[in-house]
């Protein structure tokens, strides 16, 4: 009696797929996110652009209450044709020149000198520059405002002190004091995304730069900031979208200051409408216009980034 046997090359295992578990299981651990980004952020938008395509209409003397019309675009038509609207695109474009590259340069150089610092130093360093951005902005404006406020600053009275007369809240210096603000407080968050992406670079190649006789600032400039383009492009992407939302700050200043109004921004402007002058579809379609600015350069920058890394 012979038994016969196999050899393994001569064995088949067929097993048998399972199909559909893995996108069943995908589906339900997805589906939460999907369910709060649909109410929360769809829903709400979808909900602006159909208010922002009526108006409210009142007959007579206003006595015979208002009546929700159709008008199309024309809500959007009168709020580009606002020059108060249309002025604090120009506000904000000086900000976003002044704020960008100089939160970017900072942030770039403390996320180098972070890198280069002893080991046991740097956690207490990157505790010290987030600390900013864990501080609520109200709060921080309100700090500042503050100390941006002459009589009751002691910062300003040490400048007085010393012959310095600096009005940080006139009509030119407003400016550059809320771009300081928002340096100060967003400076810290930006370290942390430069500072993770420089952990990533090849130690190799720093040591043959070394060896090459590269010192420290050549290293950091000709090969550290090159190769942490990625993390730059996001830190500016997050940077540009941030600024295009600029609101507390010049709301808080226009308290202490009457050089900024209460249209200074466009979202300034979009508050003013809805809750000064109660007019939601208008507020609605400035929304929208900000929305599709921050869509388009939001668009522009992942190209230009992109682009440069290719």
């Amino acid at each position: 009696m012979t038994v016969r046997t196999d050899s393994p090359t001569q064995r088949v295992v067929r097993r048998r797929p399972i199909r559909g578990t893995g996108g069943r299981t995908a589906t339900l651990f997805l589906a939460p996110f999907f369910g709060v980004f649909l109410v929360s952020m769809i829903a709400p938008v979808v909900y602006a652009i159909g208010l922002s395509l009526f108006a409210e209409r009142r007959s007579g003397l206003g006595f015979g209450g208002a009546e929700r019309v159709f008008v199309g675009l024309g809500n959007y038509a009168d709020v580009l044709s606002s020059d108060t609207f249309v002025g604090g695109f120009g506000r904000l474009a000086l900000y976003c020149l002044l704020y960008v590259p100089t939160l970017l340069g900072v942030a770039l150089v403390l996320a180098l000198l972070l890198d280069a610092a002893v080991a046991r130093a740097r956690r207490a360093f990157q505790l010290l520059l987030f600390l900013p951005h864990a501080v609520p902005g109200v709060i921080a404006a309100l700090i500042w405002a503050y100390l941006y406020t002459p009589g009751v600053s002691p910062f300003v009275s040490a400048l007085e002190s010393g012959g310095i007369q600096i009005d940080f809240l006139s009509v030119h210096m407003v400016l550059p004091s809320m771009v300081n603000i928002a340096v100060w407080e967003w400076a810290g968050y930006n370290v942390i995304i430069l500072f993770t992406a420089l952990q990533a670079v090849p130690r190799e190649v720093l040591e043959a730069a070394r060896v090459d006789g590269a010192g420290e600032i050549r290293a950091a400039l000709a090969i550290k900031a090159p190769l942490i383009g990625a993390a730059l492009g996001v830190a500016l992407l997050f940077t540009v979208i941030g600024s295009l939302q600029l609101f507390t700050e010049p709301q808080i200043l226009s308290t202490a200051t009457t050089a900024v109004t209460s249209t200074w921004v466009p979202n300034m402007w979009a508050y003013d409408a809805a809750f000064n002058r109660n007019n939601l579809p208008q507020a609605a379609a400035a929304s929208i216009i900000l929305a599709v600015l921050a869509g388009a350069l939001s668009w522009v920058v992942t190209r230009f980034t992109s682009k440069g890394r290719s």
